[in-house]
């Protein structure tokens, strides 16, 4: 990893942290909320399938004997195309989404669910490109085909 890439690069937990600090910050409790039936149950059950995501994921790369933390994608020993990897590419990036979406249900403000689209982009465009290019580099054709076959997100 660059210099550059680590100055500009931190670690998702921490973004998927800041994200929801933001979120909270932008729904003031004065302004405008937005309560429906079942908010609550809903938030809920959209932060279960976010967690249940990031176990699977998690025990598939286990299982698999490969690294869980993308500080250093080049670590990877093992190209993993199973399990929920076979619908996304990035589940556990998937399950902090959902997790984020959960959180702006719950505070029910629109406004907070905007920083999920900036967690989105920034992920996208900083951390997974990243990846991409050092698991590119470290499993050439079979990641290229992988990518061909599973979409990034969803």
């Amino acid at each position: 990893m660059t210099i550059s890439t680590l100055v500009r690069w931190v670690p998702p937990p921490v973004i998927t942290a800041l994200t929801a600090a933001l979120m909270w910050l932008t729904s003031s409790p004065q302004g405008e909320r937005w309560h429906v039936m079942a908010q609550l149950g809903l938030a809920l059950l959209i932060a279960f399938m976010g967690l249940v995501l990031m176990v699977l994921a998690a025990r598939t790369l286990h299982q698999a004997h490969t690294t869980l933390l993308p500080f250093n994608p080049s670590q990877a020993s093992t190209l993993v195309t199973q399990g929920v990897f076979g619908y996304s590419r990035n589940p556990i990036y998937v399950g902090d989404g959902l997790l984020l979406l959960a959180w702006g249900i719950w505070l029910g403000n629109g406004v907070s669910l905007l920083w999920l689209l900036v967690f989105i982009l920034y992920m996208t465009k900083v951390q997974i490109k990243t990846e991409e290019q050092a698991l590119t580099k470290k499993f050439g054709q079979p990641y290229q085909q992988y990518r061909q076959k599973v979409r990034r997100w969803l």
